[in-house]
């Protein structure tokens, strides 16, 4: 352990005293050496050196024993002066000191004088207070930090390790249900079990307010550390009888590794941790996979690239045009939100949009998006002196449901932007609906208020319910793509959009079919009956602009039509 020097040792030379005529007016203990042959002798020692028990006879002195080495080395040198720390006795009883070893002149090659700076109360208030800093209070335990010296130690002798991470289950709301005296008393009993079934040679501490973090010797057994996880998982098994209650727990446990090419003890841990995250969605132990931190590394960098790009307002929407299957008219655009970053890469909206909803930032997301398409539909309506006769459709995710308040964010933008609003098409999935049918079907009711029409999209490949349909006010049915493409050539499919049509007609219900590539498609699909119709045979997303120049030209045919 590296000393810390006081302030003494910083001193220059002559203000330290040494080689004083008097050895009695320096307040440290010190003693003046002599070369004798092959050994040393003491020229003086003074007051505080004799009472400090270093040794007063030079063949009886510790001090000489311990130290001669460094002595010579130092008289052997042509340097005028070393510093060092060293200690004396036992690990109970020792004591610490700063060492100074000077020469009273280049000249006096065979003599020095040694002083001896006491710092054994320092050294135990530095351990103490490491101790008590490196300790979890409430188990007795090392936590985070001690963890983290265990495993820097091991480190240290290239010795094979692993590291598991064990996450108590429903902790918080035991806790809130039982009290913290309850709480606290289950992470010492569970600290205890899990004790129970280590190695001697194996460390425990708690990391964290519900988890805790084994060090564990690893032979060459790669399984030793899995069977590990499933003896603890065993062990906490049996219920714990906290106050009136039995509690049965449950934990996840991840593992890592250690490895020569992993010097950093925080990502060893950060490894074991991810791997708890993972193991939680399936409740068994989990190892750290690379490939996985990789992938949640990327969706990271991307949710911090997203949220700087919402705030920028680098990202823009396409759109793609909706027609009538019975005319191929042009009825409306589904906005699309799109995003190329700074670096002119485009990110696809399969990969962005899972991550904004994750992270929360599909609510800003989708508010800009909301007031974009407002801005679009109302700069389209410019352009065309008056209203150019579409709708807009924007889509709303589950997690924008639950989080915003949308009826007030819808209302905003149609003021905003003065538009009426039947101008717009809201979308939703069945998975919206489903995560809390009653609030939802209070905010569809108030969208509809707004003069909006409400869409159910991908409908059938989620959680379909009758009573929903029944109950709620949805206007349009989207036939999800999964369905429409290879129909012609797949009876099932056909049978499954005849159904979805059916059920629309019979509910007064309009019906989009999504991913029409062809026209044998499309007149199939309107001879069943289906409304309208998206895809790829009418266009892929547009810019806004490109969207404008295909307004107009139906605008412009439609005009020629009617004048014929």
């Amino acid at each position: 352990m590296a000393i810390a020097s006081p302030d003494l040792v910083s001193l220059p030379l002559a203000e330290l005293e040494l080689f004083a005529r008097d050895l009695e007016l320096i307040p440290i203990p010190t003693v003046q050496v002599v070369r004798e042959g092959t050994g040393f002798d003491f020229l003086a020692v003074n007051r505080a050196y004799r009472l400090a028990g270093l040794g007063v006879i030079a063949d009886r002195s510790p001090m000489l024993a311990l130290l001669s080495s460094r002595i010579d080395a130092f008289l052997r040198s042509t340097d005028m002066r070393s510093d060092f720390d060293w200690s004396i006795g036992q690990v109970i009883d020792s004591r610490y000191y700063r060492v100074t070893l000077a020469r009273p002149t280049p000249a006096l090659r065979d003599r020095c004088q040694i002083a001896f700076i006491d710092l054994t109360a320092q050294v135990h208030t530095e351990r103490s207070l490491r101790r008590e800093m490196t300790t979890d209070s409430l188990t007795g335990l090392p936590n985070r930090e001690g963890f983290s010296d265990m495993i820097e130690a091991v480190q240290a002798d290239r010795s094979r390790h692993a590291v598991l991470v064990i996450d108590i289950d429903r902790f918080g709301r035991l806790n809130a249900c039982l009290g913290g005296l309850a709480g606290d008393e289950l992470l010492i009993t569970v600290a205890r079990r899990i004790k129970g079934v280590l190695r001697a040679r194996d460390a425990l501490a708690r990391i964290g307010g519900d988890e805790f973090g084994i060090l564990m010797a690893v032979d060459d057994d790669a399984e030793e550390a899995a069977r590990l996880a499933e003896r603890i998982q065993r062990a906490l098994s049996a219920p714990f009888r906290l106050s009136d209650y039995e509690i049965g727990v449950e934990c996840s446990i991840g593992i890592a590794q250690g490895d020569d090419a992993i010097e950093d003890v925080e990502e060893l841990i950060r490894n074991a941790q991810f791997a708890v995250k993972r193991a939680k969605t399936g409740r068994h132990v989990e190892s750290y996979q690379t490939q996985a931190f990789t992938l949640a590394r990327e969706q990271f960098a991307m949710e911090t690239a997203l949220r700087r790009a919402i705030e920028e307002r680098q990202l823009r929407l396409a759109f793609q045009p909706i027609c009538d299957l019975s005319s191929g008219s042009i009825v409306s655009f589904e906005a699309l939100a799109r995003w190329r970053d700074q670096n002119g890469v485009e990110h696809d909206p399969g990969d962005f949009i899972p991550v904004a909803e994750e992270s929360g930032l599909i609510v800003p997301l989708g508010r800009w998006a909301m007031d974009e398409a407002a801005r679009t539909l109302r700069w389209w309506d410019d352009m065309c002196g008056g209203d150019c006769g579409m709708r807009v459709a924007v889509n709303l995710s589950a997690i924008q449901m639950q989080r915003d308040d949308i009826a007030p964010v819808v209302e905003a933008a149609l003021i905003r932007h003065d538009l009426a609003g039947s101008r717009f098409n809201l979308e939703l999935t069945e998975s919206a609906i489903v995560s809390d049918p009653d609030r939802i079907a209070g905010i569809m009711h108030a969208l509809k208020a707004l003069g909006t029409s409400l869409a159910m999209d991908d409908f059938g490949t989620g959680y379909s319910n009758l009573a929903y349909l029944q109950k709620l006010p949805i206007d349009i049915l989207k036939i999800d793509r999964s369905f429409v493409s290879g129909m012609l050539a797949d009876r099932d499919k056909i049978a499954i959009v005849r159904a979805i049509l059916s059920l629309a007609q019979a509910l007064g219900m309009r019906t989009t079919a999504e991913g029409i590539e062809s026209n044998e498609l499309a007149q199939t699909l309107a001879a069943l009956g289906c409304t309208y119709g998206q895809g790829y045979l009418y266009a892929r997303p547009l810019e806004a602009d490109a969207a404008l120049s295909m307004i107009v030209a139906a605008r412009a045919a439609a005009t020629a039509s009617s004048a014929s």
